[in-house]
């Protein structure tokens, strides 16, 4: 099958609809999380992703924080102030989705987590030793994780070091033995690529490919503006920050 992989939409509707578009026809889709936070179009993108068939959705950070499951003061006051006006402003419907949504998810030789294996909601997994800690403990000799809002790909070959690599757009890539693949985020990078991120997963032949695709970014930015949402969140979708 072919399965698109996404994660961290932060209510990037615009961002979003892109991908859904540049991935073409899919098989399943599979969203690590981090459906709202930040964006100012959580009803819009949380409809959408729900609607998907074949969807596998986890919940993430954001979501947990929406839903009351994870204190605000974890988050910084930015962040504070959009979790608080997306509870305000989500619809009642929407929000049960987010809470139904689970940590963590095996599907077959794969784990699914927004942060990582082993702290499914938090850990950030942003360089090789917090990876082969994670790998060490995973119940499968693979993970799909989001959160870092970074694509990269963790490798373990029977050595006891983990290689780590940024991948190559459009290129799919064979599974190592052991790995841990992370998509980037489809409505807020932070690699400097302002590019939406995704990866398309072909679980027949056991290959991940990195995507990126660009959107009308001055259209979510009007609506974070709009929507009275701090400018920060706007502003730093220009350059992938």
């Amino acid at each position: 099958m072919k399965i698109l992989v996404i994660s961290d939409i932060h209510a990037n509707l615009a961002a979003l609809n892109r991908v859904l578009d540049d991935s073409g026809s899919v098989d399943a889709v599979w969203c690590l999380g981090d459906l709202v936070g930040y964006g100012a179009e959580p009803n819009e993108c949380v409809e959408q992703l729900s609607l998907l068939p074949n969807l596998v959705c986890l919940m993430g950070n954001h979501d947990a924080a929406v839903v009351g499951q994870l204190p605000l003061e974890s988050f910084n006051n930015e962040a504070q102030a959009s979790i608080r006006w997306t509870q305000q402003n989500i619809q009642p419907h929407l929000l049960e989705f987010l809470k139904n949504q689970p940590t963590l998810r095996i599907m077959g030789n794969i784990t699914l987590a927004h942060a990582s294996p082993r702290l499914p909601i938090w850990e950030y997994i942003l360089d090789t030793e917090t990876a082969r800690i994670n790998m060490e403990g995973m119940q499968t000799p693979y993970a799909f994780v989001g959160h870092t809002h970074q694509p990269v790909t963790y490798s373990k070959n029977g050595r006891k070091w983990v290689d780590w690599e940024i991948p190559l757009i459009g290129m799919p890539t064979p599974f190592p033995k052991y790995g841990i693949f992370n998509p980037g985020s489809v409505g807020q990078p932070r690699d400097r690529d302002p590019r939406a991120a995704y990866a398309i997963y072909d679980d027949t032949n056991q290959t991940w490919e990195a995507r990126r695709v660009a959107y009308d970014i001055s259209t979510t930015q009007k609506a974070i503006l709009t929507a009275g949402l701090p400018t920060r969140h706007a502003t730093r979708l220009n350059e992938g920050w």
